[in-house]
């Protein structure tokens, strides 16, 4: 039997179901920490088309060069405020552990056409 693999962004669910079926297009993320979560996954996965994809186009780069030999290890959402179903915006705070280091980010989320996309953020 195969081994299921744990989903990176720290939900206790496997990969396939959690964030996999955001990156295969399945499903749009429902609100801005989804969002969020998902796009830690896709760093951690090497997933830059879907990192370009939640990208705002407004504040999108041209492309997403991720370093392979980066390993993250895990996130922890400290707050989010506002980015719900009900709402155009929002933030979400977060801490993010790679192997030897962490990545402490206030970040902007905003709807485009429905969907929450990543505007920017402060680290």
């Amino acid at each position: 039997m195969a081994k299921t693999r744990m989903c990176p962004c720290g939900l206790p669910a496997a990969y396939d179901d959690c964030c996999g079926r955001l990156h295969r297009g399945e499903a749009k993320a429902a609100t801005a920490e989804q969002l969020m979560r998902s796009r830690y996954s896709a760093f951690a996965v090497g997933d830059s088309r879907y990192l370009l994809e939640t990208w705002h186009p407004a504040t999108r780069p041209v492309s997403v060069d991720l370093n392979r030999r980066t390993v993250w290890e895990g996130l922890e959402i400290v707050r989010t405020v506002d980015g719900t179903a009900f709402n155009q915006a929002g933030t979400v705070e977060f801490r993010a552990r790679y192997r030897g280091g962490e990545l402490h980010e206030v970040s902007r989320f905003a709807r485009v056409g429905g969907a929450w996309v990543y505007v920017d953020g402060d680290s």
